[in-house]
């Protein structure tokens, strides 16, 4: 976080802000549920304990925006490298980890999201916008500012880009839904609309919500510490499913620890045999509810056989009700850090803007209660 701060050897430059002040404005300012930069420098000038913590510092929303978005790579360090301390004092043993994945509404509404057809009407029309504002900046008018002119020209370039985008993400929508109908009888397959992006942003999608409804979402999923409700993991989707993300998440607990969980706990919306296998074969025993069906050649598999006796004894039972009071109880705790609707737009950007800073916050309240 320091590189970037340069020395002026020999002209008079400006005092750089230390990047320690500026984290820990985030980290407090993530406890409480704040995800703006322009409320964040608000409560730096307003709040006693903002400005107790900067210290005099000067802050502005720039600097503040601009330093998440320089850091995400270190902050993404910073939450493995915190991981090592807490496993080497003894406050995670990853004995045993449950993963759960949690729908957030996307800065995007429904209105947004438009068929191949219209999207290329906004295309021109966005196309035809910033070509305008090139030529009215050859005769700029008197009356308006060259801020003001600079800001129309970047809304309208970023309006142009916003649309390109979801051309190019509408091929994979239209795979979906095209998995979707063969998936579908007849007369379901019918009820599968056509493909549509959003133009605010192109990679959320449309998502059941928890509350039955259907909004534009990204999917978060966590992987949490059974033994101490630390999370080890982090990640951000934009598939409305949870298949196939166990294997991912371990192997990314995997990189960040250096050690494997002896136990992995799921429910059964991550079940996929392949995922399963896998995890089996490495030694780590999977704790998820076995599919009804079951074919001949699968119960032949001695991964498979296993998994499944294990999980109809008593004490895999016990075990599995753990997932819930670990893997939902870390979904409530972050939410109260303010995630019931990302800001921020792109699967990147929602995992290092915004998730990264979450989960710092919340395993540094963990060590803080598990440390007294």
């Amino acid at each position: 976080m320091y590189t970037p701060i340069r020395v002026a050897t020999d002209t008079p430059g400006r005092a750089a802000t230390d990047p320690k002040v500026l984290l820990a404005l985030w980290l407090y300012a993530t406890t409480e549920g704040v995800g703006s930069a322009r409320h964040l420098e608000r409560l730096c000038n307003e709040h006693d304990a903002y400005r107790w913590l900067r210290g005099g510092v000067p802050v502005n929303y720039h600097m503040l925006a601009d330093f998440r978005v320089g850091h995400g790579e270190a902050l993404d360090e910073l939450m493995t490298q915190l991981l090592a301390v807490l496993l080497k004092e003894g406050l995670a043993d990853l004995d045993g980890v449950a993963q759960d994945g949690m729908r957030v509404r996307a800065s995007a509404g429904q209105s947004s999201f438009r068929r191949e057809k219209s999207l290329k009407k906004c295309l021109e029309k966005a196309q035809k916008q910033v070509e305008r504002l090139a030529l009215e900046r050859e005769h700029p008018d008197p009356r308006k500012g060259r801020r003001e002119e600079a800001a129309r020209e970047r809304a309208a370039r970023e309006r142009e880009e916003r649309v390109e985008e979801a051309l190019r993400q509408l091929p994979q929508v239209q795979a979906v839904k095209e998995r979707q109908k063969r998936k579908a009888g007849k007369e379901r397959a019918a009820k599968v609309t056509e493909a549509r992006v959003s133009t605010t942003d192109p990679e959320a999608r449309v998502m059941k919500m928890p509350d039955g409804g259907f909004r534009p979402a990204y999917n978060v999923q966590l992987a949490t510490d059974v033994s101490s409700g630390i999370v080890m993991g982090v990640s951000v989707i934009n598939d409305g499913t949870d298949q196939g993300e166990a294997l991912p998440m371990v192997e990314q607990v995997v990189r960040r620890t250096g050690r494997q969980p002896k136990k992995y706990l799921m429910d059964g919306g991550f079940v996929d045999l392949k995922d399963i296998q896998t995890l089996e074969e490495a030694g780590i025993e999977v704790y998820a509810p076995p599919k009804e069906t079951v074919k001949p050649v699968e119960s032949k598999n001695g991964w498979m056989k296993g998994w499944r006796e294990r999980m109809s004894t008593e004490t895999a039972k016990e075990v599995y009700k753990q997932r819930a009071a670990t893997a939902e109880w870390s979904n409530a705790q972050v939410s109260q850090h303010g995630v019931s609707q990302f800001r921020v737009r792109g699967v990147a950007k929602v995992r290092l803007r915004r998730m990264l800073l979450v989960v710092l916050a919340h395993n540094l309240l963990r060590w803080a209660a598990l440390g007294t």
